[in-house]
């Protein structure tokens, strides 16, 4: 498998995936083809050898047929965090089934899909509920398929402890929802070496895999460690449930993208971590790298306002 598409390659796990799949490849030839509606959003990909950055809407049928009948395998990386029910199916559940039709059209067997650790169809949030329909129509198409399911994802420009070192150097005071909301963080990169090695270990079709890195957090844990290594940690005030919902309503209502919504609070009523009963992130050879050997260096960073921007905005997510 040479041509690889990667739908969401130019958002933060995408670019990370983007550059293991041209190690990956070497000098032995493939294309690696990366569709985004924002082709400018993606200029920082256009330096890896071997990768085309096409302007493309991975939400329409034909383009989308179009993109997978040149392609070997597919990567989908593409999700959404904050919207509506209709939004989340559109992105989660819909697309799935636009891809499978298309793999079908094209004889494309190998899908490798991305999903969240605490799917479930009975989930308190559209975010999980909407992922456990993606990943039930790919694992029931009858194609290739491999599901990963990572924790929350942490790396020089992610959304989450960046998003906390942020705001605690603006803000005197943290009010936090959810602040007992366990998280068992991992790091981009090991999610990128896992998404890569599945395409060529076939033992791991039809399988889910948990991904998640060495130690669990509580989310107070995480949002006072990310203060302390971005030099700016501040007093936190757990907000009760009805407190942290009203909260993400306020947010909700600022323009932009929220940086925080009550899907997102619903969604942490599920503990992010692994349960233990499926296989992890060893058995697709990568040993998983621990928070604190990573993030202290680039939370030291926290300031540069560029890259705040680029986060914040959303920059590159298809």
């Amino acid at each position: 498998m040479k041509n690889i598409l990667v739908l969401g390659g130019t958002g933060f796990v995408g670019r990370a995936v983007c550059e293991r799949l041209v190690e990956r490849n070497g000098g032995a030839g493939g294309r690696i083809i990366v569709p985004t509606r924002r082709i400018q959003q993606g200029q920082g990909l256009r330096s890896l050898p071997t990768l085309d950055l096409v302007q493309a809407n991975v939400h329409d049928e034909t383009g989308l047929a179009r993109l997978v009948a040149q392609s070997d395998a597919v990567i989908n990386l593409v999700a959404i965090l904050h919207g509506s029910a209709a939004a989340f199916a559109r992105v989660h559940v819909d697309l799935p089934q636009r891809l499978v039709r298309a793999c079908a059209a094209a004889g494309v067997r190998r899908i490798v899909h991305v999903s969240a650790l605490g799917v479930g169809a009975d989930g308190p949030s559209n975010y999980l509920r909407s992922k456990a329909g993606g990943e039930a129509v790919l694992l029931g198409s009858g194609l290739d398929v491999t599901v990963l399911r990572p924790s929350v994802i942490f790396g020089t420009e992610d959304r989450f402890l960046n998003l906390f070192a942020r705001l605690q150097a603006l803000a005197p005071v943290i009010p936090l929802a959810g602040s007992d909301a366990r998280f068992q963080p991992v790091w981009v990169e090991d999610v990128a070496s896992a998404v890569v090695n599945c395409l060529d270990r076939p033992e791991t079709i039809g399988k889910v895999f948990e991904c998640a890195g060495p130690t669990t957090y509580t989310l107070s844990e995480l949002v006072r460690l990310a203060g302390r290594w971005s030099g700016h940690e501040r007093p936190q005030i757990p907000l009760p449930a009805f407190a942290g919902r009203l909260q993400a309503m306020l947010m909700e209502l600022l323009p932009g993208e929220p940086l925080m919504s009550r899907d997102n609070v619903d969604s942490m009523r599920v503990p992010n971590v692994a349960s233990g009963r499926l296989p992890g992130l060893a058995e697709l050879g990568v040993q998983a790298s621990a928070l604190e050997a990573v993030a202290p260096g680039y939370l030291g960073q926290a300031f540069n306002r560029g890259r705040f921007d680029r986060w914040r905005t959303g920059a590159g997510r298809e």
